[in-house]
């Protein structure tokens, strides 16, 4: 099934789901952040369509989010890593997880913990204003017109 392209809409949300917003390519991100790079890989770890997987990579790479590099001429294979802009989506992974731990819970407690690697630390990333430092909500921020704004009809 064809989507319908959300690349037009003045929506930073919008165009955000046009990369990345489709179930499979987010577990392929989580794949690529725990280290997962080739091809098999990734089917083995997601037990995807191997049609389904290309075109998801496609779509990444095409995308800039990851960088597809060869690794081997003879056979022919590639590994795909992540770019600045795929490294930037770490956030938004996160806080997926962390949502997943908070309202969709398995009986066993959440199967990945984040460890801070300075400290030693587990934890849960919060999302904290850069000027003030004081923890970011939905009750507690609103959304203005930005420069890019346009006016709806």
């Amino acid at each position: 099934m064809q989507l319908t392209s959300l690349a037009e809409w003045n929506c930073s949300i919008a165009r955000t789901l046009d990369v990345v917003g489709e179930w499979w390519t987010l577990l392929i991100l989580r794949d690529a952040f725990r280290g997962v790079r080739r091809f098999d890989d990734f089917q083995a770890s997601l037990g995807m369509a191997r049609s389904v997987l290309t075109a998801r990579l496609h779509k990444l790479t095409d995308a800039g989010v990851l960088d597809k590099r060869q690794y081997s001429e003879h056979p022919p294979r590639h590994e795909y890593v992540l770019t600045e802009k795929g490294r930037a989506l770490f956030p938004v992974i996160t806080a997926l997880l962390r949502w997943g731990d908070d309202w969709a819970p398995g009986s066993a407690g959440p199967p990945v913990q984040l460890v801070h690697a300075p400290c030693g630390e587990t934890m849960h990333p919060d999302l904290t204003c850069p000027r003030c430092g004081g923890e970011v909500t939905a009750i507690n921020t609103r959304g203005v017109p930005g420069p890019g704004a346009t006016a709806r009809p």
